[in-house]
């Protein structure tokens, strides 16, 4: 597609789908649209996220979930495991999945949860992981995507919202053909 029909589309012809952006208003797509015709976006993330975060490991992700549920969600469910997990694809699946499992040992039933974040989100920019994490963090005390759980996301996270947005910007940039825009943190001296 060229730049010109992403800009404007030719009278007839259906403007470039944004599938991640889909819910956001038709003024914002057209600027999204003209922003990757443009090739501004990668200049744009990386203005606001000038770099990636240092947690690496399923443990560094599981410590830095931890504090977040014991600073925002004392009360909510233990978590036995946060990890990485490289078969979410994005494009298909999701950013993250909170899993939640019944096990009965011993004649009691109890619950363990889980939360996997696309391996992906290992090289972006800390803003990004904290709002995956938030997002699954949530679904401990309400598993519909609806007032209440967006309420609790923002409660934990004040600009959740944005950095839902940037997100869904990233991603609309690699689904155009962009390149990754931050790679792993630098190795600490």
């Amino acid at each position: 597609m060229s730049a010109r029909a992403a800009r404007s589309p030719q009278p007839g012809s259906t403007p470039m789908d944004l599938p991640y952006l889909r819910s956001y208003p038709a003024q914002l797509q057209d600027q999204v649209r003209a922003l990757l015709a443009s090739g501004g976006t990668a200049a744009l993330l990386q203005r606001k996220y000038p770099q990636a975060h240092a947690l690496r490991t399923d443990k560094a992700l599981y410590e830095y979930t931890a504090e977040l549920k014991a600073q925002h969600l004392r009360k909510g469910a233990t978590l036995q495991k946060v990890a990485y997990d490289s078969k979410i694809h994005v494009v298909r699946n999701a950013l993250g999945l909170h899993t939640s499992r019944a096990l009965v040992q011993g004649g009691k039933l109890s619950a363990r949860h889980e939360i996997r974040v696309a391996a992906m989100f290992k090289n972006t920019p800390e803003e990004f992981l904290r709002m995956i994490v938030v997002h699954e963090l949530a679904h401990l005390r309400e598993k519909d995507h609806d007032k209440a759980f967006y309420q609790l996301c923002s409660h934990m996270e004040p600009s959740y919202h944005q950095y839902e947005f940037d997100v869904r910007l990233y991603l609309t940039h690699l689904d155009a053909g962009g390149a990754r825009l931050w790679g792993p943190a630098p190795a600490p001296q």
